[in-house]
């Protein structure tokens, strides 16, 4: 079984010149980022700089205030959320992710509440496959579940409508060093190969870095480097880069 979705020549997610913020001062501005099929982003920066925010802009909990969002090609900046969902678009928040009071599986039911039942049935057993954990786990209530447990919930679930864009927020926020580098270098990276395109939020930018394709750096709520995030961890320019960038505090990892 395979999670790919059929192949598309166009980006992803393509947004140009987002301006989006909570009152009339915009928190990000003129932000343009890309992500290909199959190719994992990162999205890193310094607290307070605007992430989370662009995240929410793109997946429409926050109105823009000027810009274009485009999935697959496909204008989406006036949709609402569920209709941008429809179009392939899935969201991961940093909190607030899973229901608590619901099974893993019941959880993962929900991601597919687009889809018939045969089709969800599909994709449950795919997801599982892909993400062998979540099997064992199905039964378990996501309250008790631990960190790592719950964010497993939360991407599968969101597999689980068959993507073509994921935003991933901190996934590994509050999570020990180890259940970080397994969340992101063995879930997060295998989603790969399924075409899926990611953009990945996280404060463990060394970590983002590694298993990312390509990099934005965002600083006070613009972009002030983008580049292939290999070429971001050549020598000393990393250390260099988030010195100059971020006198406040950037989490490394």
């Amino acid at each position: 079984m395979s999670l790919a979705n059929d192949i598309d020549l166009s980006p992803a997610l393509s947004c140009r010149d987002i301006t989006a913020g909570y009152t009339a001062v915009p928190v990000v501005r003129d932000v343009s980022v890309e992500v290909k099929p199959g190719q994992i982003v990162a999205m890193i920066g310094p607290n307070g700089s605007g992430k989370s925010t662009l995240l929410k802009s793109l997946a429409g909990h926050l109105p823009l205030q000027s810009g274009d969002i485009r999935l697959a090609g496909e204008p989406v900046s006036r949709l609402l959320p569920e209709q941008r969902a429809a179009r392939g678009l899935a969201y991961v928040p940093q909190n607030d992710d899973v229901f608590s009071a619901l099974t893993v599986q019941e959880n993962l039911d929900i991601g597919g509440y687009l889809l018939d039942r045969r089709a969800r049935q599909r994709r449950l057993a795919e997801v599982m496959e892909k993400i062998p954990q979540l099997a064992r786990l199905r039964r378990r209530k996501a309250l008790h579940l631990s960190g790592g447990e719950r964010k497993l919930t939360a991407v599968g679930r969101a597999m689980v409508s068959r993507p073509r864009m994921l935003l991933l927020d901190e996934p590994s926020a509050g999570l020990a060093e180890v259940t970080a580098e397994s969340l992101l270098r063995e879930t997060v990276s295998s989603l790969r190969a399924t075409g899926v395109g990611i953009l990945l939020v996280e404060q463990r930018a060394r970590l983002a870095l590694e298993v990312a394709d390509d990099a934005y750096v965002l600083v006070s709520g613009e972009v002030q480097h983008h580049a292939e995030a290999s070429k971001l961890l050549e020598g000393d320019r990393f250390a260099k880069m988030f010195f100059k960038a971020d006198r406040h505090h950037v989490d490394e990892g």
